[in-house]
């Protein structure tokens, strides 16, 4: 799908902890990504948003759009949005109402990293503070390179947002506006119901979608 122009804890919420949440109302953000909560629903039903289950997106002119599924699954996994030589992967996690989860995170995928003989170097960004890893990776052809990756991560009501910046935008700062913008414009539908913290918010195929068929050997 391309976009145009238009012309682990395993701790899970109880019920007092969701009618504490709808009593509660929450700090309104000055910019997104946003819970769904926090904007006007008719945002929601715009005719260039693409409805993903727990992500609502807008993608910037000439943008595509790629769904990891698992296979086994079928399940959405992730989202990758890809434009030219840069893409932005989203996932959504459940988080405790109490406080947010990025900074234990942030420690584990630094952590994570270092394991794998890469580096990883807190920064401050326009979202917070977030990672820019470099780590080995190995091509098609079997050799290793070097690999830049910006991680950022954002806390909302009850989730975490983690984005991850690949290519040429986690490296150039001429390539990252579209990339920050698409993020900004990200509402998370997080729901009511109770869920295990850092489980998966469920994603989904567009209305309409098919998931592509598997190539012929």
């Amino acid at each position: 799908m391309i976009f145009r122009r238009k012309a682990k804890n395993e701790d899970s919420e109880t019920t007092a902890d969701l009618v504490a949440d709808e009593e509660a109302t929450p700090e309104p953000r000055a910019e997104g990504p946003f819970d769904s909560t926090e904007v006007d629903p008719a945002l929601l039903e715009e005719e260039d948003r693409i409805d993903l289950g727990a992500l609502v997106i807008k993608g910037q002119s000439g943008m595509e759009l790629r769904l990891q599924v698992d296979e086994q699954s079928g399940q959405v996994q992730a989202i990758l949005l890809v434009l030219e030589d840069s893409a932005l992967e989203l996932r959504a996690f459940a988080a405790p109402k109490t406080a947010g989860i990025w900074s234990e995170v942030r420690r584990e995928i630094a952590a994570e990293a270092s394991r794998m003989g890469g580096t990883a170097t807190e920064t401050e960004g326009p979202f917070g503070t977030e990672l820019v890893l470099v780590v080995p990776v190995e091509d098609p052809d079997g050799q290793i390179f070097s690999q830049t990756s910006r991680v950022i991560g954002v806390d909302g009501p009850r989730w975490l947002l983690r984005a991850t910046v690949l290519g040429r935008a986690a490296v150039e700062p001429d390539a990252t506006p579209p990339m920050e913008e698409t993020l900004r414009s990200t509402i998370v539908v997080r729901g009511a119901e109770p869920m295990a913290v850092r489980e998966s918010l469920p994603l989904r195929l567009p209305p309409g979608a098919q998931p592509a068929p598997e190539p012929e050997a």
